[in-house]
């Protein structure tokens, strides 16, 4: 899909969340991600002993990582762009621009569709952009996403599976959302249960075998969606588990919702119940999530 002239030049725009490169960022990342609202102190320290924890968030490095084997696969310019974080969003329109972009396929790395995060990227693009775009603001279902994190589940739980001598049960995890977002509409509970549902059918894990819970809410604010993955833990304990298998399906790259609190504060909790805990691997440079994003800026490039 080579470009064949500057003036009919095309590429893809990667979005995602964004995450500081050191602990001593971490306040003014917060205050991007607030957009500008003031952050409690106790919200600070919290979020920058998270970051200390797990050394740094790999996420940028992952996405670049994302972005440059989609490019390779396509043999079309692939630009990432952060909402809350370097290389913002507005600077990497502005380098498009400067390259003769003239249309572009744009992907949030966000499957699920939220106005708390596919929205808020969307509106970080602005209006009046200089190329013709396709948004695409939900792939939640794609065969080759759920291919991708049924590979990543199917021999790591069967690995952990012998180590503790019975199967365990899995528990697909997304971000968590304020209840007020769910309540008014948004389609993200809804596609983050599909996107488990469609997984497990896909690494044949019995209904009885799996559970859905949200992770990482909130610090501050109102109440958020559940049920929690801490509750779920108690409930698989009181089912007479001895262990847990936990695969997020709403990330898909390694930080510090994955790094610090699946694998250190979930791990933890489980532990002082008496359960062993295990996480599926990140989909990160997937080849099949990289065949995903592909055939998503295919039909969407053909369309511009």
């Amino acid at each position: 899909m080579n470009p064949q002239s500057n003036s009919t030049k095309a590429a893809v725009l990667l979005l995602a969340h964004g995450s500081p490169d050191s602990v001593d960022e971490v306040p003014e990342f917060l205050l991007n991600v607030t957009n500008g609202r003031p952050v409690p102190v106790q919200v600070i320290e919290e979020v920058k002993l998270r970051y200390s924890s797990i050394g740094r968030s790999p996420l940028t490095a992952l996405t670049l990582k994302q972005g440059e084997l989609l490019s390779g696969e396509l043999g079309t310019p692939v630009y990432v762009g952060m909402r809350n974080w370097k290389p913002y969003i507005a600077d990497i329109v502005a380098s498009m621009e400067a390259d003769q972009v003239s249309r572009a396929v744009v992907i949030c790395l966000a499957p699920q569709n939220s106005r708390t995060s596919v929205g808020l990227y969307r509106a970080a693009l602005g209006n009046g952009l200089p190329f013709r775009f396709e948004f695409i603001d939900s792939w939640h279902d794609h065969p080759l996403l759920i291919k991708a994190f049924a590979e990543k589940l199917r021999k790591a739980r069967e690995d952990a599976s012998r180590e503790l001598g019975t199967e365990l049960p899995v528990i697909f995890t997304a971000h968590s959302v304020p209840q007020r977002t769910i309540a008014e509409g948004d389609p993200y509970e809804e596609q983050s249960r599909e996107t488990a549902a469609l997984v497990a059918c896909e690494a044949s894990i019995p209904s009885e075998e799996w559970k859905f819970a949200f992770q990482s809410q909130g610090m501050s604010g109102g109440a958020w969606v559940g049920p929690t993955v801490e509750d779920t833990i108690l409930e698989l304990r009181k089912a007479g588990y001895r262990g847990v298998f936990v695969q997020p399906i709403g990330f898909l790259c390694d930080h510090v919702e994955v790094l610090y609190d699946i694998d250190i504060g979930f791990r933890q909790f489980a532990e002082k119940q008496g359960l062993r805990l295990w996480r599926a691997e990140s989909l990160n440079d997937s080849p099949l999530l990289i065949a995903a994003l592909a055939d998503l800026a295919c039909k969407r490039l053909a369309r511009l």
